[in-house]
């Protein structure tokens, strides 16, 4: 509700903007052609996802996850590392953050495991494993293009070593942090079977079609809302219940469109003018530090999208630079608890399940993580 608030807050300061001249109707214009396509993709695939869930999808992989780790406690939480990442990368940072978070926490409780180093993991790697497909995360939907690469692919091949550095540095530090209750013996439990199996094989087929169009190129808001489309018509039928109005993602949908309004004003004014020259440089690596580092800092301050489109013009049309930002503002956000929406909402699962993490501990940690996290993402990057 506050984030829907606020996104209408920024609406309103934006159609003020608008009518006062500070942001002509031409570059307006041309902001909606560049985020309907990206707020369509986040419509579809949050639709997607949480009816998936709804199927028990998530419920059976958990189920895989712990049959895999073997009894062992480092079998089981690697299993989720390796669940966690192909979340992110093919179904963006949110659903990790929001859908996969209290599945394994049951998972934890049901093999008789503390549940926090499965939540933590669940939420670094839902923002450091986010680099390697456009559709992973947000800001990498808005940069893609702008970088000028044909297709998810070619995005790929310029992040695969910064986004493998974003898996391996966090999952280090957790490996320091929880050793003690990472290493130990449970007790296999048996795969579940889902309630409704024609629910179940239909949004199983839905969400392997729909990953696989995104990996090869399909027009991702297309994909995914053809996604939606095709399982809230499976749902009418065998989950009508589940179709509410609330799963509409409205307060995300407000809150970025608002914010890209104001964002946008602020580059056509010029106030944000100093902030980008004074990141601005080359490609060595001490700019890309300097850019990442100015993402990873302003993401932490005002929310990675925000920092991400704030920073956008000190990119300079070079990929290299708009990919040390990308690592800077999702790799970086692991401090304050407002850096990533999705922190804020794994929070919120995780505080519904009844597991305590005080925001302290949090940030005590992130800014452990998140440097070590940015400086071998940009050094991998030189790769």
């Amino acid at each position: 509700m506050r984030q829907a608030v606020i996104g209408a807050a920024l609406l309103v300061a934006g159609a003020v903007c608008v009518a006062l001249g500070l942001l002509p109707l031409t570059d307006l214009g041309e902001l909606a052609a560049r985020v309907l396509p990206v707020l369509g993709f986040v419509l579809g695939l949050t639709i997607v996802s949480e009816l998936a869930a709804d199927a028990g999808v998530f419920d059976r992989l958990a189920d895989v996850a712990a049959r895999i780790g073997g009894g062992r406690t480092i079998g089981l939480w690697g299993a989720v590392v390796v669940l966690a990442v192909v979340c992110t990368v093919f179904l963006s940072i949110d659903t990790t953050a929001v859908l996969l978070t209290p599945i394994v926490i049951a998972l934890a409780r049901r093999v008789g495991l503390p549940p926090m180093p499965f939540a933590l993991t669940t939420v670094w790697l839902a923002n450091t494993a986010s680099l390697l497909l456009p559709v992973s995360n947000l800001t990498n939907l808005l940069a893609v293009d702008r970088i000028g690469l044909d297709g998810p692919l070619p995005f790929a091949g310029l992040m695969v070593w910064a986004a493998l550095a974003g898996v391996v540095v966090p999952c280090a530090v957790l490996l320091v942090v929880f050793r003690g209750k990472l290493f130990g013996r449970y007790t296999p439990v048996e795969v579940r079977r889902p309630a409704d199996p024609v629910f179940f094989g239909a949004a199983s087929a839905v969400l392997v079609a729909l990953v696989i169009a995104l990996t090869v190129g399909v027009t991702v808001w297309v994909a995914a809302l053809a996604a939606a489309v095709l399982l809230v018509v499976v749902a009418a039928f065998r989950a009508p219940s589940e179709l509410k109005p609330s799963r509409v993602p409205w307060s995300t949908l407000v809150f970025a469109a608002g914010l890209f309004v104001v964002v946008e004003t602020l580059h056509t004014t010029g106030i944000t003018d100093p902030l980008v020259q004074a990141v601005s440089g080359g490609t060595g690596t001490g700019s890309l530090l300097l850019l990442g580092g100015a993402g990873a800092v302003s993401a932490n301050v005002i929310d990675n999208l925000p920092a991400y489109l704030v920073l956008e013009p000190s990119a300079g049309h070079e990929a290299l630079r708009y990919a040390a930002l990308l690592i800077g503002v999702n790799a970086g956000c692991l401090i304050t608890p407002w850096a990533s929406l999705a922190t804020l909402l794994w929070h919120a699962r995780l505080s519904a399940e009844g597991v305590h993490l005080s925001w302290g501990r949090y940030m005590a940690l992130g800014c452990v993580v998140a440097p070590l996290t940015v400086v071998a993402g940009i050094l991998a990057l030189r790769l």
